[in-house]
């Protein structure tokens, strides 16, 4: 018991000494946003980023820095939600924008399907018809997903847009980009690789399309330009024969994430709108 206290203390500082530590680097290009944006099973992670954020250096941001050749401080965390990004607060770190300067030239966010519970009730669904001790524990205590309805948009909407007024007065002359979630889910119906009914396809299909037109309406309203990854890959989504995300099955660590793939053509897309405004 000595033993395995010890080892839980000395996980909870490592965690903490790695959630403080700021990311070194010019950050002409600041990357906010959770697992979409940090590239979670997407490869190695980047040195020195916390563990827990599973911030690979295959996810787009660093795909985006690679192919306009800036240089990146790359403050995205799996498992972010908004006020993450604005508050900090998420295993121990502090607020995602706050490395950005007044010489930043580049800021891009991708965020909110934490917010709503989008990922996480997608993986839920499928996980329960998993023959396992998870999804047996998933089918007899988990009530299901919440109805559409009691998801708080309002709330994804309201805070977005507080982020996006925040990056604005730390870096006034910068372009600033919100990417939504690429496609999950086929336009109609669903596949085995998405371990999905039909019905919870759909009910999840909605979702994802309210998440991308919140996250547009906030794009807009504070003057960020809007990248929908959501339809840009819509024939591409996990149950397409070149997906750009991942279902269920056979999915690694990081199911219904982008696909490497995926991250390739979000950062092609964004950098086709970046290279326009900043030449």
């Amino acid at each position: 018991m000595v033993l395995i206290g010890g080892l839980i203390v000395l996980a909870l500082a490592i965690a903490v000494f790695q959630g403080r530590r700021t990311p070194k680097g010019q950050p002409d290009y600041v990357a906010l946003g959770s697992s979409f944006a940090a590239g979670a099973d997407l490869g190695p992670l980047q040195r020195g980023s916390p563990l827990l954020c599973a911030r690979s250096i295959n996810g787009y941001p660093q795909q985006l820095a690679r192919r306009l050749h800036l240089s990146i401080v790359d403050m995205s965390c799996g498992g972010a939600v908004t006020r993450h990004l604005l508050e900090g607060g998420q295993v121990f770190q502090g607020a995602q924008i706050r490395i950005i300067t007044p010489q930043t030239r580049l800021v891009t966010v991708t965020v909110g399907g934490n917010d709503i519970g989008y990922i996480g009730d997608l993986s839920l669904l499928a996980a329960r018809k998993d023959d396992t001790v998870f999804g047996w524990l998933i089918r007899t205590f988990w009530r299901g997903p919440k109805p559409d309805v009691d998801r708080d948009y309002a709330k994804l909407d309201r805070e977005l847009r507080e982020t996006l007024r925040a990056i604005r007065t730390k870096a006034p002359r910068a372009m600033v980009v919100v990417a939504a979630y690429p496609a999950v889910l086929p336009q109609h119906g669903a596949c085995a690789r998405l371990a999905l009914t039909p019905q919870e396809a759909d009910q999840m299909r909605r979702v994802g399309d309210r998440l991308a037109a919140v996250t547009r309406a906030a794009a807009a309203a504070e003057g960020a330009t809007f990248v929908d990854m959501n339809k840009i890959g819509r024939d591409h989504d996990a149950c397409s024969a070149d997906p750009w995300t991942r279902g269920w099955r056979d999915a690694g660590a990081a199911p219904f994430h982008p696909t490497a793939r995926g991250a390739q053509a979000t950062a092609a897309a964004i950098a086709q709108v970046v290279g326009e405004r900043m030449r």
